[in-house]
């Protein structure tokens, strides 16, 4: 069973008008930054939880998942990702 963090979560109607059928494409931004309403999603308030530069944020379908406590205190690590897979975007999590 694959983690919320993996799962888009989308309704019929979303899938029936949504690009993302191939893996790797992005979501409509109406999904990809949509609200999370399953029991496991609590804003992170820990600055030192959001800013972990070790968890791999691009394992995270869904943008909300990022500043999840959930997914940044159990989701990937970068040392958890295969050598083939390549990072996308700039390393830096946020602009400070």
């Amino acid at each position: 069973m694959a983690n919320c963090w993996e799962r888009r979560g989308c309704d019929d109607e979303m899938m029936s008008r949504c690009p993302h059928n191939t893996p790797g494409e992005p979501c409509p931004a109406d999904c990809h930054f949509a609200a999370c309403h399953r029991a496991t999603h609590v804003v992170a308030t820990d600055v030192e939880v959001l800013l972990n530069p070790e968890r791999y944020y691009d394992a995270a379908v869904k943008e909300v998942c990022r500043f999840c406590e959930h997914f940044l205190e159990q989701g990937p690590d970068l040392a958890d990702v295969p050598e083939e897979v390549r990072r996308v975007g700039n390393p830096n999590r946020f602009l400070l």
